[in-house]
């Protein structure tokens, strides 16, 4: 078992302990079927979403003071509020409803689903795609404490919907989709995997054999020496969102860059981050199960795979644009001045706007199929050049 870092870092209750066992076991075991190394994405798929084991499919606390982060829908109500006025523009052309992937603490469905209700447009339904039982039970508890008038119109889904109109909304989303880690090394492809070394995890490099992430990272040259990651998942992701919508948007916001900001120069050893009590650290091998595995999102992959599914690409900026052309201000100048509430909503506006917060590292993207007007928070601050 790994030792804890440093001294800032919280230590983990014994049932934590026994968890992180359990799971680093589940993955050592799958190391040995597999021959003595697996992927890098194996691993962190394992690590997050293995059943009843892994971060996201276990009964930690993942959102807020209490969990290892803090998202947007957390901070402040405005945030969720403000996504209200592109929703119920995408929902006036298609008639349709929104479906919300991953929709973590159920925040964000609360918050939207309220200021559609004030605006008087609520959808017949409100559909979330969650896979984790446990987070579908704090969702459902969430709404029926603060807003039992609104539960009726929730429902969860397995799988997405063989066909879709209206908005598909996934917040901080393609960040935690499991990802390859890709070595560039004088002109020659390795991918790095994961070993069990003495009951220790550990690196390995193999060279990188000819199929779908060969090609995609011979098409990219960051460098003679470089280290980053490479997500297949996400395209794959795309794509069969594409296939179930008929009519409507793809709004996703998340933090990333276009791709000649991910493969900077100075960017040589990726972007992959671990998340635990609010630390972020290195070492994705720390504490398997009871920490957040991420890393950023290449943007124009997403945007390529959207394009090749027949999408179009409605917009792209940054979050601190997205938000203020979608009235974030606006909503903010309703409240009381200088009441605690008011207070606490400004220095959470800040965080969410300021370029040194989440305002230009997080963005947002927008794709759609028949959609005829500009989607509310895209009018300023275009950035589909970047791609």
């Amino acid at each position: 078992m790994p030792q804890l870092r440093s001294p800032n870092l919280p230590p983990p209750d014994p049932d934590a302990l026994n968890h992180c066992r359990a799971v680093r076991a589940h993955i050592q075991a799958e190391i040995e079927h597999a021959g003595g190394w697996i992927s890098f994405a194996r691993y962190m798929e394992l690590a997050l979403y293995a059943p009843g084991l892994g971060y996201y499919a276990g009964g930690a606390a993942k959102f807020g003071a209490a969990g290892d982060f803090i998202t947007a829908p957390e901070m402040t109500p405005l945030f969720g509020r403000t996504l209200a006025r592109s929703a119920e523009a995408v929902l006036m052309q298609t008639g349709g409803d929104i479906l919300e992937l991953g929709a973590g603490s159920g925040r964000l469905a609360l918050d939207l689903l309220r200021e559609l209700e004030r605006r008087e447009g609520l959808p017949a339904q409100y559909r979330i795609l969650e896979l984790s039982p446990d987070l579908r039970d704090r969702q459902r508890a969430l709404l029926a404490a603060e807003a039992p008038q609104l539960l009726p119109r929730v429902v969860w889904l397995d799988a997405l919907p063989d066909s879709f109109r209206g908005l598909i909304l996934a917040n901080e989303v393609l960040d935690a989709m499991p990802v390859h880690l890709v070595r560039w090394l004088n002109g020659e492809l390795f991918e790095r995997g994961v070993v069990d070394q003495a009951g220790e995890f550990a690196w390995r490099d193999q060279p990188l054999s000819e199929g779908p992430l060969w090609r995609a990272a011979g098409a990219i040259n960051p460098g003679a020496d470089y280290l980053s990651e490479i997500n297949l998942a996400a395209p794959a992701w795309i794509a069969s969102l594409a296939q179930c919508l008929e009519r409507g948007v793809i709004l996703s916001l998340d933090y990333g860059f276009p791709r000649a900001e991910y493969f900077h120069p100075q960017r040589d050893s990726g972007t992959l981050r671990v998340h635990y009590r609010h630390h972020s650290l290195d070492d994705p091998f720390y504490l398997p199960g009871l920490c957040d595995l991420t890393a950023h999102v290449d943007f124009s992959a997403v945007a390529d795979a959207a394009a090749e599914a027949g999408l179009e690409l409605l917009g792209y900026t940054s979050q601190a644009n997205y938000l203020l052309n979608a009235g974030l201000l606006d909503l903010m100048q309703t409240m009381s001045p200088m009441t605690s509430e008011y207070l606490r909503a400004a220095a959470a506006v800040q965080k969410l706007l300021q370029p040194s917060e989440m305002g230009e590292l997080f963005k947002a993207i927008a794709f759609g199929r028949g959609m005829a007007e500009t989607l509310p928070g895209f009018e300023r601050g275009d950035r589909r050049g970047a791609l």
